[in-house]
């Protein structure tokens, strides 16, 4: 597995789960729980979607930039924090725990591949 494959896997993931919540906010709150503020779930998503955007299109360098894999490893790192953090707290669904589970995986992965 290369840094690469690893960039483009966090992009697709970002893009995916970020167009989920915009264009079906209703199934995406049946598995991660009611949202008070829909709005805020669907810029969290507009965000990421762009961050899996510029990871995605990383990946497809010739020389992948530093700034891409600062970028994939501080979302990865950020996101895993706030998913803890507040499951920990009980202000969302466990099933946040299955994202930063995801996110930990590919966190540890960049850092293993990204000096090679």
């Amino acid at each position: 597995m290369t840094t690469r494959i690893v960039l483009f896997g966090q992009g697709l993931y970002y893009v995916i789960t970020g167009l989920w919540s915009l264009v079906s906010i209703g199934t995406f709150q049946r598995v991660t729980g009611p949202k008070t503020d829909t709005w805020l779930v669907k810029t969290v998503g507009a965000l990421v979607i762009a961050i899996g955007g510029a990871l995605t299109c990383s990946a497809f360098k010739r020389r992948i930039p530093m700034e891409a894999a600062m970028l994939a490893s501080g979302s990865a790192a950020g996101l895993t924090a706030i998913d803890t953090v507040y499951v920990t707290k009980g202000r969302i669904s466990p099933v946040y725990l299955l994202d930063a589970a995801a996110e930990t995986i590919g966190f540890l992965l960049l850092i293993r591949h990204w000096g090679r």
